[in-house]
C-alpha cells in the first residue's frame, strides 16, 4: 500500500484547496473529512491525483510515512481540540500535528504545551489568502517548536506563494508555541482596518462626488496601478465593475450595508488592550462592523437625528479624488505601523523573537493585505531592524509629510459634511498622538489623584506625589 507524506483533516473548500496544491507540488495527501461522503467525493472529482481517501483517523495515521506529518483545516475551538484528541492515541513520539485553522494564539500555546508533554510535535500554522490562496500559493505563518519547522519546512515553502519582486516563498519560521497564529491574528486585524479605510474612501467618493460604480472601478483600477498597489484595491476595483443580472444594477449598491466578522480583529483588540498596545484604527475597524450591524436602528436614527448642513461640494473634482488617494495611503501606513508595533511588543511579552522585516516579507504574496508597499516595510526593518514604529523611518515619514496636507484636509471635510470617517480620523489621531511631546495625560493623572488617591509623578523632580486637591 502507497504511503502519504502528508494528511489532512477536514475538507470544506480551504482543505481542499491546499490538498490539490500539496499535491499538485509532488506529495502524495491522505485526506479524512468527518463526513465520509465529503471526502468520498472530493477523491472523485479529482481523478489520477495522489490522494489517499480515509474513512476513519485510525486509517489515515496508518497511511503516513513516519514521522508523520498531518494537518487539522476544521472550525477553530472545540472542534480543533475534538480532533486532537481522538489523535493523540494513535500517535507516536516525533509524529508532527499541524493546524492550519484561525486558532487563538493562547488556544495554539495551550495545545502545544500539552502535546510537547506527550513527546508530539505541535505547529500553528497561520495560512492567508482564501479559497485561491490556498490553491495556488498563500502566506504561511508557522510557529511551534522549531525541528517541528524543520520537518515540514520543505513542503511549507513548496506550497506557498512567492514573492513577485525575487521569488523567495511567503512562509519562515515566526518561534515558539503560539507565535504563527498570533502573526496570523494580527496580520486580520491589519486587514480589517484596511477594509475599513477603503470603505470610507468609497463612501466620501460617493456621497461628496457622486460618483457611480463605473465610475470608482475607473478609480480604484488606476489607484491599483501607483502607491496603493495591493489585492484589497484590486478587488475593489472589480467589485465596482459587477452588473446584478436581474435588476441591472450596480451589485454592490444592492448589498445590505452590515458587515459580517469571524473574532480574529476582536482577538486582535482585545489582545493588544492586555498588552497596552494603542492599535486604534484597528479597533475602529471591529466597532465599526459592529455598528453596521445596527442597522434597524440606524434606519430609524436616520429620521430623527439631524446632520450638518454643508451643501454640495463645489471644489475642484480631481483634487478631491487625488486627495482620498493620499489620505487613504497615509492612513494604511498608520494602520500598519499600529500593526507592526503591536508585534513588536508580542515578541517581547511571549518571546516570540520576531524578525519584522521577515514577517512583512512573508505578507508580500498570497495573503488578503499583500500590497507592494510591504516591500518599503520590510526595507524599512533591514535598514534598522530595532525600529519601534514606521513613522519614525526616513522614507516612510517622508511619504506621510508629502501626504499630510491631503490627509488633514480630507478628514476635515469629511466631517464638515457629516460622513463619517472612523478609521481615516483614527490613523490620523494616532499619528498627532504619537508624534506629540506632552499630551493631556497630566490632567487625567490629577484627576484620578483626585478622586482615587492614584499618586503622580512629576516632570520636575522624581518621586511619587498624593496631592489633597480639595
Amino acid at each position: 500500500m502507497p504511503q502519504a507524506q502528508i494528511g489532512l483533516i477536514g475538507l470544506a473548500v480551504m482543505g481542499q484547496n491546499l490538498v490539490l496544491n500539496m499535491e499538485r507540488n509532488g506529495y502524495t495527501v491522505a485526506v479524512y473529512n468527518r463526513t465520509t461522503a465529503k471526502m468520498t467525493e472530493f477523491v472523485e472529482e479529482n481523478p489520477g491525483k495522489n490522494l489517499i481517501p480515509t474513512t476513519t483517523l485510525e486509517e489515515m495515521v496508518a497511511s503516513l510515512e513516519k514521522p508523520r506529518r498531518m494537518m487539522i483545516m476544521v472550525k477553530a475551538g472545540a472542534p480543533v481540540d475534538a480532533v486532537i484528541d481522538e489523535l493523540v492515541p494513535l500517535l507516536e513520539p516525533g509524529d508532527i500535528i499541524m493546524d492550519g485553522g484561525n486558532s487563538l494564539f493562547s488556544d495554539t500555546e495551550r495545545r502545544y504545551k500539552a502535546l510537547a508533554a506527550k513527546d508530539l510535535v505541535y505547529l500553528g500554522v497561520g495560512v492567508s489568502g482564501g479559497e485561491e490562496g490556498a490553491l495556488w500559493g498563500p502566506s504561511i505563518m508557522p510557529g511551534g517548536p522549531r525541528q517541528g519547522w524543520e520537518a515540514v519546512a520543505d513542503m511549507l515553502k513548496a506550497i506557498s506563494a512567492k514573492a513577485p519582486e525575487d521569488g523567495k516563498p511567503c512562509v519562515t519560521y515566526l518561534g515558539t508555541g503560539g507565535a504563527g497564529h498570533y502573526v496570523k491574528m494580527v496580520h486580520n486585524g491589519i486587514e480589517y482596518g484596511d477594509m475599513q479605510l477603503i470603505a470610507e474612501a468609497y463612501h466620501i467618493l460617493k456621497d461628496l462626488l457622486g460618483l457611480q460604480a463605473a465610475e470608482l472601478a475607473e478609480i480604484f483600477t488606476e489607484w491599483n496601478q501607483g502607491e496603493l498597489d495591493s489585492y484589497l484595491i484590486e478587488i475593489t476595483s472589480k467589485i465596482f465593475g459587477v452588473i446584478d443580472e436581474e435588476t441591472g444594477q450596480p451589485l454592490v449598491d444592492l448589498v445590505l450595508d452590515q458587515a459580517a466578522q469571524k473574532g480574529t480583529g476582536k482577538w486582535t483588540s482585545q489582545n493588544a488592550f492586555d498588552l497596552g498596545a494603542p492599535i486604534p484604527t484597528i479597533n475602529t475597524a471591529v466597532t465599526s462592523r459592529i455598528i453596521s450591524a445596527l442597522k434597524p436602528e440606524r434606519m430609524e436614527a436616520a429620521k430623527v437625528l439631524p446632520g450638518p448642513d454643508g451643501g454640495d461640494y463645489t471644489g475642484d473634482r480631481q483634487e478631491l479624488i487625488d486627495a482620498v488617494r493620499d489620505a487613504l495611503y497615509a492612513s494604511k501606513i498608520s494602520a500598519y505601523a499600529q500593526g507592526m508595533a503591536l508585534l513588536r511588543m508580542a515578541a517581547e511579552e511571549y518571546g516570540y523573537g520576531y524578525n519584522l522585516g521577515e514577517v512583512a516579507a512573508i505578507w508580500r504574496a498570497g495573503c488578503i493585505i499583500r500590497a507592494r508597499f510591504l516591500n518599503d516595510i520590510t526595507a524599512a526593518f533591514e535598514r534598522n531592524p530595532a525600529l519601534t514604529n514606521l513613522f519614525l523611518d526616513d522614507e516612510f515619514r517622508k511619504a506621510v509629510s508629502q501626504r499630510m496636507p491631503a490627509w488633514r484636509k480630507v478628514v476635515q471635510l469629511a466631517v464638515g459634511k457629516g460622513i463619517p470617517v472612523p478609521a481615516f480620523s483614527a490613523s490620523l489621531a494616532y499619528y498627532d498622538s504619537y508624534r506629540s511631546e506632552r499630551l493631556p495625560a497630566n490632567l487625567i493623572q490629577a484627576q484620578r489623584d483626585l478622586f482615587g488617591a492614584h499618586t503622580y509623578e512629576r516632570v520636575d523632580k522624581p518621586g511619587i506625589f498624593h496631592t489633597q486637591w480639595e
